[in-house]
């Protein structure tokens, strides 16, 4: 399920992103998702392709693993002031994405790839080495 004010355009800075058309609601759920789960072998072989920057980490129940979302979910920008935030649904192998905040008609929806909307620990991308 995608809500169907969501489109995907051209972002000045980051590639494509997903944005509304309409206003949306604070705790509107947006988007739920069908992943892939992987295996820990297949993950060692997505990391060495591009994939691996449109992976998420999966712990269900058969330990640590990876998914790919089938929806629109890899096209979320980052921000760690996201106005969307993500859940897991191990049981149903789903990806819920869904608003913290209102969201104003032309407006991005971004979600924090750390995992919590406002985590501001830098992720993988930003870390200076």
């Amino acid at each position: 399920m995608i809500l169907s004010s969501l489109f995907i355009a051209r972002t000045d800075n980051m590639g494509r992103g997903v944005f509304t058309n309409q206003a949306i609601d604070a705790g509107e759920v947006i988007e739920v998702s069908p992943v892939i789960v992987m295996s820990d072998a297949e993950r060692e072989k997505l990391d060495a392709t591009t994939l691996h920057d449109y992976i998420f980490e999966w712990d269900g129940h058969n330990g640590m693993q990876c998914c790919m979302a089938m929806g629109w979910v890899p096209v979320y920008n980052h921000s760690y002031t996201a106005n969307c935030d993500y859940d897991m649904d191990y049981d149903e192998e789903n990806i819920i994405i869904k608003t913290v905040r209102p969201i104003q008609a032309g407006e991005q929806l971004f979600i924090n790839y750390n995992g919590e909307w406002n985590d501001e620990k830098p992720i993988w991308f930003d870390v200076k080495v």
